[in-house]
């Protein structure tokens, strides 16, 4: 640029802020960088249920145990963690204590610190659902796919009902999942005793040593919430 050329920084500053105006936008506001998106939580999202999409690992076991799954992960490409081996979560609590709103919340801190996580996550009713034989379906093969994935969410474990069959399912899948000691977050309704007869001592007695145990305690959040309703509504 000539010198002739050159106008003043108040000068420049003046149009700029003419230029802001006509379109509508206050020179006066102080812009700031957009939060970069991640990825790996945008697309998580699409998978975790609309009502957990917010969720949030706030229970300090829970937070502990994210912390020590994401500093146990191999590195991979561009230094992101990954997960390797590390212990399950084995979440207890009566209805509404927010047992799957910490499993989801934990899903989402690890993506949050930045762990590279491919996951899972069922109900224990809809797992066995899926895997039940019928024609045209590879039960088989998806059980090995729930048994070998980095990280597992089984919800509502003992609340299905039980056979010889669901025994065996369970006890293949914890199984595989101990032996290669990869993370499983299970949530349960049942204390260990109701659990152990549930699913049977073999499954029990692998969960104990696998886990470490989180119990929820508290009123029912759902109903709480609901009667919280009823009385903005009545005020």
């Amino acid at each position: 640029m000539r010198d002739r050329d050159a106008q003043p920084i108040g000068g420049i500053a003046r149009r700029l802020a003419g230029i802001l105006t006509a379109r509508g936008i206050d020179p006066a506001v102080q812009l700031t960088d957009p939060v970069e998106p991640i990825p790996a939580l945008q697309a998580a999202q699409a998978r975790i249920p609309a009502r957990y999409q917010a969720a949030v690992a706030d229970h300090p076991a829970v937070t502990a145990w994210v912390r020590a799954i994401a500093e146990a992960g191999r590195p991979g490409p561009e230094g992101a963690p990954g997960i390797a081996q590390g212990r399950s979560l084995l979440i207890v609590g009566t209805t509404g204590t927010g047992k799957t709103h910490q499993a989801y919340g934990a899903i989402r801190s690890l993506l949050l610190a930045g762990v590279r996580l491919r996951w899972k996550a069922t109900t224990a009713a809809d797992l066995y659902a899926e895997l039940r034989p019928r024609p045209g379906h590879d039960g088989e093969r998806e059980l090995m796919d729930l048994a070998r994935c980095p990280l597992l969410i089984i919800d509502d474990l003992g609340a299905a009902k039980n056979s010889e069959w669901t025994e065996e399912i369970t006890m293949r899948l914890i199984n595989r999942r101990y032996n290669e000691m990869l993370p499983t977050l299970i949530t349960t309704n049942l204390g260990m005793a109701d659990l152990r007869q549930h699913i049977g001592d073999r499954v029990a007695s692998r969960l104990t040593e696998m886990s470490d145990k989180v119990i929820l305690d508290g009123p029912d959040r759902r109903r709480a919430l609901a009667a919280e309703r009823r009385r903005i509504a009545a005020a």
